[in-house]
Parts: C-alpha cells; structure tokens; sequence
C-alpha cells in the first residue's frame, strides 16, 4: 500500500499563543569564568593539544574537575530559570482556555524549547555566544529534575564530573519519558528571551512612562 499524504490545514492566519519571557540569568560570574578556561586548558593538556605544564599531572585532573564542577553549578542555575519558564507557560496556556482537552504540561514547554526555537530567540542565543543552546537547554533541564538544591562538589565522584554530560541527558530523557504531556507544534507558540539584566531594565522603562 502506498503512503498518501494527507492535505495540511492552512495555518498562515493563525495567531501563535505568547508565552511568558523566558529570562535568563547570567550563566557565570568573572571567578567561574577564570576556572572553565583553567579547566579548558588542563583538558586540552591532558588530551595531548597543549604542552603540559611543569607539575603533576594530578594537579591538571584537579583543575579539569574544578572546571566540571563549575559547569554543573552553570547549568543547574540555567535549569532553574528554565523550570521556572515551564511552569509559568503551562499556567498561562491553562488560564487562558484556548487549549482545553490537551495535555499541555511543563514538558510540552521543553520539547517545544529544544525543536522549536523561534528565529530571534536563536539569533540573540548566538549573539550571547551559545551555539549548542539544544544540548545547553536539555542538560540544564536533565540536571534540574534531579537536584532542586546544588549539592556540595564533595557529593560528586570525579568519574562523575569528567562525564556528567552523559548523565544529564539520560536525566532529560527519563523526565520526558516518565511524564504524560503532549507535544506542541512549532506554529502554536512564540516568545522572547531576555537576560535579567535587560528585563529589569525594559520593566523600570515602563514604569517610569
């Protein structure tokens, strides 16, 4: 039997639904900064890409963890706002009636985060310097859906910390998995991004009008 296409609705003429800003706080502070590129470097050393320097070789193991650790604490704080972003979507769309009988969860916002950035929400990511916003996005949402609060570095083993990426997208996956939601199409939302900075800023304009 051969697969037949079945004609698409017009969709030119509909409104997408506005969610919420997503607001972002900054991912790092000057001190973070300064260990990433430490843990850079040791990690390039190591790996054979840069000349080790004199020293032992623990010393630049210690250095990558320092940097991994970092990260996490990154990615967990970024996690935070996008949970916060999740909830406040699913709210606002409940409030507003115009989805009744559909399973519009937390989740249907972060499926919908990773496949469908809108243009300018992707465009202002790449000019903050994020180029894989998708693994960024689903990591952070992976490792928030275990630790609500960030545990010490002493609660992570180092194998732990030199492949956590591994980790925390098998974390995302479960978390979609393990919940009944349904998934949006790319034409039913939109929204806009902003850095926390910007957005207080953008709020005290306006009540200044």
């Amino acid at each position: 039997m051969k697969a037949t296409l079945e004609p698409q609705p017009d969709l030119s003429g509909v409104e997408a639904f506005r969610l919420p800003p997503l607001i972002l706080h900054p991912f790092s502070g000057p001190e973070d900064t300064s260990v990433l590129m430490a843990s850079s470097r040791a990690s390039l050393a190591l790996q054979g890409f840069l000349p080790r320097p004199e020293g032992a070789p623990q010393d630049l193991d210690e250095q990558l963890l320092r940097g991994r650790y970092a990260e996490l604490r990154m990615l967990f704080y970024i996690g935070k706002d996008l949970s916060r972003w999740m909830e406040q979507s699913a709210e606002s769309v409940e409030l507003s009636g115009q989805f009744a009988g559909r399973r519009i969860r937390p989740e249907t916002f972060a499926a919908f985060l990773i496949q469908y950035v809108p243009q300018h929400v992707k465009a202002k990511l790449e000019s903050w310097g994020v180029a894989d916003f998708c693994a960024l996005f689903r990591r952070s949402i992976g490792l928030h859906a275990i630790f609500h609060d960030f545990p010490g570095a002493e609660n992570f083993s180092a194998d732990f910390l030199r492949r956590y990426h591994r980790h925390l997208d098998q974390w995302f996956e479960m978390r979609m998995r393990d919940t009944g939601f349904e998934r949006a199409e790319a034409h039913e939302f939109v929204f806009d991004l902003y850095a926390s900075g910007e957005y207080t800023t953008m709020l005290e304009q306006s009540w200044s009008e």
